[in-house]
């Protein structure tokens, strides 16, 4: 964490001091705002957060229940959600107050007596190191708070107007025209009267029945019949040796359940599967009781008994596997011709089923997506086209969600004498692991993300997937460091130069790199920084060498690597890196000793790796992403 380049902070350095639009922010959602995100879930929360951090885009949350989300639904973290987390400053927080899921035990009808169950493998949760952070469970209604917390602490200081439900929206044919949205009171002194907002743009991040969705007319694609799920949270007495073990548990005749224990060392999370739901019998489904599904779990555990002594939450719930049509309110045929300007976030544009453990962790990466590419907008930083991006990307990755979980589901629910071979579940777990992980997203080459010509010059940064941070050392204080730990969710662009063999003050191919970027008429770093803002507010240059911290004097490093920020023009020496030598970057990762520069977008996916010497390649991709400033 970085602070005190503007002066003295005594306070928590995690509050921002107000700007622009947080200096004076209406109490009140106003008549006009740059842009509206309906619904406080996963991904309308970290669309907040993001787009807090920009004091000059008027951003307003609204969410029709009266309040915070308190318990229930989702609490499956996924390491690569956990990555997101530390990129909002909140990781550590979070992980200690989790319950941490290391292994998953798979239990099947028991040979001997296919009546009872018994433990049949268990495997570890992450066998290949996919990633240095750890897989978590923890109520949705935590994940939330930190990303509320976020919000209200950043310059806009955005915090959600509950109480508010969108009734109608509606996208004027002319462009630039604002958004209209009708919202009516669901709660308060003002409860059931409507009122007009209009907004730029609008986030639909308003669960499976989305309102915005409906209004946009665009429509929910996939399985016809819904699968039933009971589902409760429980402070239970139980003989079942697995009880604080993450489960997947399949019965003689069919019912399956999945097992997470909870936070806090006495909660679990028991999903029974209630099967498919029938024509005409939602209803009927639905009304299933809690004694029933105690009862069902049971059944599926037997021999084994689950004595419940308290229900903080339960549900019973229904869910297909859907795709809407496209993620935005542009219609197929027009895509091209004209701005989007209503969004489709989380459940509004892709339902599944809870055994994958990605609902949450897929939503909040949508809605990260979408708003630093608003941002980007809505400040002058890129053009509008940007915009397009979002559907075009994340379509792709909730149908190969979808693709995953259904596979999953099938499999869950298959009766273990008839798959292939007796531990084709948990084979199919442990080689699919990278997906349910996050990391096996990767986006195709477009405006903000380069072919991959030069990827082996740095072959474990692949172009479209997401940065794997790797060990290395700060030059300053020999401290030790993961790189991309220090890239935050702040709208920035990451260059990380990793320099050829040669010590600082050697000529060298890195060297001449710098010379240009700090200096040569077609630099990025000079054509997209603002005039009067830090070198650093756009783009954020740091590099890393081949020896370790001794190895490396600081004041022989490049001066574009030891930029001049903040009123005082102090030196940020947090840029700079050398090679752990216990853990050597360059072999980690495949990068080329010749020296490589890799660009990373705001939402920490690589989107070009280059040469030192392509600095004509790397003008003209800077030069499609983003627009020239002053």
């Amino acid at each position: 964490m970085q602070f005190h380049h503007h002066g003295y902070v005594s306070g928590d350095p995690r509050v921002q001091p107000a700007a622009g639009y947080g200096l004076d922010r209406p109490a009140e959602l106003p008549d006009e705002v740059d842009v509206l995100i309906v619904g406080s879930g996963p991904a309308g929360m970290i669309a907040a957060a993001q787009l807090a951090q920009f004091p000059d885009v008027r951003t307003h949350l609204v969410e029709r229940r009266a309040g915070r989300l308190e318990m229930g639904q989702a609490d499956g973290i996924q390491a690569r959600s956990v990555e997101t987390f530390q990129a909002f400053g909140f990781a550590e927080r979070i992980t200690a107050e989790a319950y941490r899921i290391t292994e998953m035990a798979f239990w099947k009808p028991d040979p001997a007596d296919p009546r009872n169950i018994a433990r049949a493998a268990v495997p570890p949760d992450d066998s290949d190191g996919i990633s240095e952070f750890p897989h978590l469970i923890v109520n949705q209604a935590r994940v939330l708070d930190y990303f509320a917390e976020v919000a209200a602490r950043a310059p806009a200081r955005v915090t959600p107007d509950y109480g508010l439900e969108v009734t109608g929206l509606t996208v004027p044919e002319a462009p630039g025209e604002p958004v209209t949205v009708t919202l009516r009171h669901t709660a308060g002194p003002h409860e059931g009267s409507e009122r007009t907002v209009r907004a730029r743009y609008v986030i639909g991040a308003d669960g499976a029945h989305s309102a915005v969705r409906q209004a946009i007319g665009r429509t929910a694609v996939g399985d016809k019949a819904n699968h039933a799920w009971g589902v409760m949270d429980v402070l239970a007495i139980t003989d079942f040796p697995d009880v604080r073990t993450k489960c997947a548990i399949q019965s003689h005749d069919g019912g399956s359940i999945l097992l997470i224990p909870r936070e806090g060392g006495y909660l679990a999370r028991w999903y029974v599967d209630l099967g498919e739901v029938p024509p005409g019998e939602s209803a009927r489904v639905r009304a299933t009781s809690l004694d029933e599904v105690i009862a069902r779990a049971n059944r599926i555990i037997h021999p084994y008994t689950l004595d419940v002594k308290d229900v903080p939450w339960h549900s019973v719930y229904e869910v297909g596997h859907r795709v809407t049509d496209g993620f935005d309110d542009v219609p197929a045929d027009l895509t091209g011709t004209r701005t989007p300007r209503v969004f489709l976030t989380g459940d509004a544009c892709h339902t599944h089923s809870a055994k994958a453990g990605q609902g949450m962790n897929v939503s909040m990466q949508d809605g990260w997506n979408i708003a630093w590419k608003l941002a980007h907008v809505l400040t002058g930083r890129a053009s509008e086209a940007l915009l397009a991006t979002y559907s075009a990307e994340r379509h792709v990755v909730a149908q190969e969600l979808i693709d995953f979980d259904r596979e999953w589901s099938r499999l869950m629910a298959t009766r273990p004498e008839d798959l292939p071979d007796p531990t084709y579940l948990e084979d199919f777990y442990v080689k699919t692991a990278e997906f349910p992980c996050g990391f096996m997203t990767q986006y195709q080459p477009s405006m903000i993300v380069a072919d991959a010509a030069h990827q082996g010059l740095a072959a474990g940064f692949p172009v479209g997937k997401r940065f794997k941070s790797a060990p290395v050392e700060r030059v300053a204080e020999g401290n030790p460091a993961h790189l991309g730990h220090h890239a935050r969710a702040d709208g920035r662009w990451r260059v990380y130069a990793f320099a050829d063999a040669a010590a600082p003050a050697e000529p060298s191919a890195l060297r001449d790199w710098a010379q240009w970027l700090g200096s040569a008429e077609d630099s990025p770093l000079l054509r997209h920084t603002p005039p009067g803002g830090d070198p650093d507010a756009v783009l954020d240059v740091k590099v890393v060498y081949q020896q370790d911290h001794f190895g490396v004097e600081f004041a022989d490093v490049p001066e574009v690597f030891r930029p001049r920020v903040g009123p005082f023009g102090l030196i940020d020496y947090e840029k700079v890196y050398a090679t752990d030598p216990a853990h050597d970057i360059f072999d980690l990762r495949g990068i080329d000793r010749g020296g490589a520069v890799v660009v990373v977008r705001p939402d920490q996916y690589v989107a070009a790796v280059l040469p030192l010497t392509a600095t004509a390649d790397l003008a003209a991709f800077f030069a499609k992403a983003l627009l020239r400033q002053g």
